[in-house]
C-alpha cells in the first residue's frame, strides 16, 4: 500500500500537469479475472488512472498507478490501458509520463499479466527516440515495472518512499535490507539506473514539469524554453577557476544559471546535463577532475581520465540529445583512460561506445578545451578528428599525446637529462593550443570570460545544421 502521506494515484497527475487540464481516459476499465476469487476484490480504474493534459501549456500523455487498487498490480487490463496511452503519444508526437507505485506483477492473472507486461515493453521500444519517455518512483517498483521505467529516457525517483529493484535485496546472495538496501534512493543515487532523486513527492513533481520544459515533443520539435532574458554578450568572469568541476562552469554558461544534471552521484567524473543557451536547450557532458562546495572548496577531487561508467553515462546521454534533435556541447579535460584491473576488462569497449556515439551523432556539436587533452581519450570527447562541428579552446589548454615531460621520458629513456628537457620543451610547442589550431584541429582560441557567448553564437550558427549519412540499419558498438 502507499505511504498514508502520499498523494494518490490521481492527487499526483492533478500536481503535475497544468490546473484543469487532465482529461481522464479509460476510467471505467476493470480487471476481466475471475480466478482466485478476483470477482470478489473491486480494483478501481484496474489500477491505473490514464489520460492527458498539459505541463507549461506542451500536451503530454500521463499513467498514474493507484497502490489503493489490488497494490497497483499490473493485470492484463492494467497493461492494455498503458499501451493505449502510448499508441495515442505515438500518433500525436507526445511525451508520455509514468507514475510509479505498483507491486509488480498480478499474479491471479498470471499468463494474461505477463502478456500485458510484454505489450508495454514493446510499445515502449517502438516509442524509444520517437518522443520523450519520463517515469517517476514514489512506491514500490521491482521486477519488470523496474525495466519498464529502466527502458524510459529519464527516470525520477522519491527520495523517501520510492524503492527501485530488479530482485529484492533480501533475495540477493549474502545480502538483507539491513545490510544494504538496493531498492532504497541512497543506493540507486549511485548506479545507472536513476537520472534524478529527489526528496518529497511535490519537489519530484515540480522537477518534471521542470524537465517537460526544456525537452521537444518528439524527435521532429526542437527544444527550446522560453524567451531568454539573459544577456547574450554576458561574460563569465569566473569560468576557468570553476572548469575543474563543470556543474558550477555550466551554470555560469547558462541562460540565468540554469543547469539540470543528470545521474548526479553515478560517475561523478563525468558530468551530464541541460544547459540553455539564448533559449535553445543544449545537452552537456564534461570531464570533472573536482567538486567545490558553495565557497569555491574542493570537497571530492578525480583523476582525468575516462572510465567504464563515465564513457557510458555520456554515450547513453549523447544519444538521447542525438535522438531528439538535442545539440551536443563538451568541456574536455582529460588525460588518458582509468588504469586499474578492473577497469581494464571493460574500458576499451566502452570507449568504443562513447566514440561512436558521437561520431555517429548528426546534431550540432560543440567541443571546448578547458584544460588538457591528451591520446585517444581526448579523440573520443567529441574531438574534431570524429565529428565536431566546432572545437574551440582556453589559452591553458594543452593537446597532445601526452604530458611533455612524460613523452620526452619515453623518447629519451637512457639519455641525458638536458636531452629530454630540450625534447620536453619542443614536444610541449607541439602540444599547444596554437599547434593544433594552426592544423585547423582547434577553431578558434578564446579568453575564459567570453565562453558564453562564443559557444552561445557557435549554436546559433549551427541552428540549421543538417546531415543526410549513407543509409543502413544500424552499427555494432
Amino acid at each position: 500500500m502507499s505511504n498514508t502521506n502520499a498523494l494518490s494515484a490521481k492527487e499526483r497527475i492533478a500536481a503535475l500537469v497544468d490546473e484543469n487540464s487532465f482529461v481522464e481516459i479509460g476510467a471505467a476499465v476493470t480487471k476481466r479475472s475471475t480466478d482466485f476469487n478476483m470477482q470478489e476484490k473491486s480494483v478501481p480504474a484496474d489500477g491505473v488512472v490514464t489520460g492527458y493534459g498539459l505541463i507549461q501549456n506542451t500536451p503530454v500523455y500521463i499513467y498514474s498507478q493507484d497502490a489503493d487498487a489490488l497494490n497497483g498490480t499490473v493485470g492484463e487490463m492494467h497493461a492494455k490501458k498503458i499501451a493505449h496511452i502510448y499508441e495515442l503519444a505515438m500518433k500525436t508526437g507526445q511525451p508520455v509520463i509514468g507514475l510509479l507505485d505498483c507491486a509488480g506483477m498480478r499474479l491471479q492473472e498470471s499468463t494474461d499479466a505477463l502478456a500485458g507486461f510484454g505489450a508495454i515493453y514493446r510499445e515502449k521500444v517502438k516509442a524509444s527516440g520517437v518522443i520523450p519517455q519520463i517515469s517517476a518512483v514514489f512506491g514500490n517498483c521491482g521486477g519488470g515495472v523496474a525495466v519498464l521505467a529502466a527502458m524510459s529516457d529519464f527516470t525520477f525517483l522519491e527520495e523517501k518512499s520510492g524503492k527501485l529493484f530488479v530482485n529484492s535485496p533480501n533475495t540477493l546472495e549474502e545480502n538483507y535490507t539491513e545490510k544494504l538496501d538496493t531498492a532504497s534512493a541512497a543506493f540507486q543515487k549511485t548506479a545507472s539506473n536513476v537520472d534524478f532523486v529527489v526528496e518529497g513527492e511535490a519537489e519530484l513533481l515540480a522537477a518534471i514539469r521542470e524537465l517537460v520544459s526544456v525537452l521537444p515533443e518528439n524527435n521532429n520539435d526542437a527544444a527550446f524554453t522560453e524567451e531568454a532574458m539573459d544577456d547574450l554578450n554576458r561574460t563569465v568572469p569566473d569560468f576557468a577557476a570553476e572548469a575543474a568541476d563543470p556543474a558550477r562552469a555550466l551554470e555560469d554558461l547558462s541562460d540565468n544559471q540554469f543547469f539540470l544534471e543528470l545521474k548526479a552521484g553515478y560517475a561523478k567524473e563525468m558530468v551530464t546535463g541541460f544547459i540553455c543557451l539564448d533559449g535553445m536547450t543544449v545537452g552537456a557532458v564534461a570531464n570533472r577532475t573536482a567538486i567545490f562546495d558553495e565557497n569555491g572548496k574542493a570537497t571530492e577531487q578525480f583523476d582525468a581520465r575516462l572510465t567504464t561508467a563515465g564513457c557510458e553515462k555520456a554515450a547513453a546521454f549523447v544519444k538521447k540529445c542525438d535522438a531528439f534533435q538535442i545539440p551536443v556541447l563538451t568541456l574536455t579535460n582529460v588525460e588518458g583512460y582509468a588504469a586499474t584491473v578492473e577497469e581494464e576488462k571493460t574500458i576499451a569497449s566502452a570507449a568504443a561506445k562513447l566514440t561512436s556515439t558521437f561520431a555517429e551523432a548528426d546534431v550540432a556539436k560543440v567541443n571546448l578545451i578547458v584544460g588538457n587533452a591528451y591520446g585517444s581519450a581526448y579523440v573520443s570527447m567529441n574531438s574534431k578528428h570524429i565529428g565536431a562541428d566546432m572545437v574551440f579552446a582556453l589559452p591553458e589548454a594543452k593537446i597532445g599525446m601526452m604530458d611533455a615531460e612524460v613523452a620526452a621520458k619515453v623518447m629519451y629513456d637512457g639519455g641525458s637529462d638536458a636531452d629530454r628537457k630540450e625534447a620536453a620543451a619542443e614536444f610541449a610547442k607541439k602540444s599547444g593550443t596554437e599547434a593544433a589550431a594552426a592544423r585547423g584541429y582547434v577553431d578558434s582560441i578564446i579568453e575564459p570570460e567570453s565562453a558564453r557567448k562564443q559557444l552561445l553564437y557557435a549554436f546559433e550558427m549551427l541552428y540549421s545544421k543538417s546531415e543526410f549519412p549513407i543509409g543502413k540499419k544500424h552499427g555494432t558498438i
